[in-house]
């Protein structure tokens, strides 16, 4: 099969943004390689450690490849990620840089499993740690936690600052034996390590068939399939489905105690008020993958909404936060 590459050279804060927009332009695969500067600053604080730098791609600069499978028209999907960097710029005032596009035939095996080099064993925090399925890894105590991940094409390797921030924040936030929902669960790690923290159910939802697929297998490759209901659903939609949730498909009991989202900090905005009423009173809001220049507009929404700000958890120049219901 005949793949075609389109390259763009922007800025780390508008990662998220350009991923999500080229898996909706119909992307079979998509890679972020960011600055491997030595004047990086790295999170050291659980031991964390670090290869040498791979690359010189500039300090705060990103290139993103997304791959299609022979597109009808080529020209049109490059006219439309010019048209979403120009939205980016001048609408949700995210920096794309200098959004440089190339283009190219590839074969399928030059970015099917070429990233794997790439990818290694990564220890969040003193518990947990993500291991890919291919690599060889020896906890480092009796209770660390080991999170077996095969991302595929979806989001949530943990290497990017928001999984790992929001990864973090869970861990500090979350009580045994509570029911859980985690929106936009992508390759299902937040979901994973709620289970693996203690968490009674989780329900994981996304929109993305792709992203669900890749979810339930990494929940198989963890034995939580009975602890973990994965599920395609817009947000919190499926919710409203009653008959789902009186036959007890959903996995939780609602309401639940924690609600946790790793998504841009537009669609958090979206569904504010579904979480408030999806949460039991007291429950608690952790709402990631918010660049700083939307921290105050998400605030503003969560305290609208009526949550109270009990934290907020920083990486770089992503904020998380924890708000609980009244």
């Amino acid at each position: 099969m005949r793949w075609f590459e389109i390259t763009i050279y922007t800025r780390e804060e508008a990662i998220e943004m350009i991923s999500n927009a080229f898996h909706e332009m119909g992307a079979g695969g998509v890679s972020i390689e960011e600055s491997g500067t030595l004047n990086k600053e790295r999170d050291t604080s659980y031991g964390q450690w670090y290869e040498k730098p791979l690359n010189d791609i500039p300090e705060g600069e990103a290139v993103i490849k997304a791959y299609f499978a022979e597109p009808e028209d080529l020209d049109a999907l490059v006219e439309q990620l010019k048209q979403f960097v120009v939205m980016l710029r001048d609408e949700i005032e995210i920096d794309p840089g200098r959004a440089d596009i190339e283009t190219r035939e590839v074969d399928e095996e030059d970015w099917a499993t070429a990233w794997k080099q790439y990818y290694k064993p990564l220890r969040i925090s003193d518990r947990l740690t993500i291991k890919p399925t291919w690599e060889e890894y020896t906890p480092e105590h009796p209770d660390e936690l080991i999170l077996e991940l095969d991302p595929g094409m979806a989001f949530g390797t943990g290497t990017h600052p928001t999984t790992s921030l929001c990864l973090r924040t869970l861990e500090l936030t979350i009580r045994p034996g509570v029911d859980v929902i985690d929106v936009g669960t992508g390759s299902g790690v937040l979901a994973i390590a709620a289970a693996k923290l203690g968490a009674n159910r989780v329900l994981a939802l996304d929109l993305d068939p792709v992203a669900v697929s890749s979810a339930r297998e990494n929940v198989k490759l963890n034995d939580l399939d009975n602890r973990i209901t994965v599920a395609e659903s817009d947000l919190l939609g499926v919710l409203r489905d009653e008959n789902l949730a009186r036959e007890g498909r959903l996995g939780v009991k609602l309401p639940v105690e924690l609600v946790v989202a790793n998504i841009l900090a537009e669609i958090i905005l979206l569904f504010v008020s579904d979480v408030y009423e999806a949460l039991q009173p007291g429950g608690t809001y952790i709402a990631s993958g918010i660049y700083k220049n939307k921290e105050e507009a998400v605030e503003e929404g969560l305290l609208a909404a009526g949550f109270t700000i009990e934290a907020k958890h920083r990486d770089q120049d992503w904020i998380a936060f924890v708000a609980k219901k009244a």
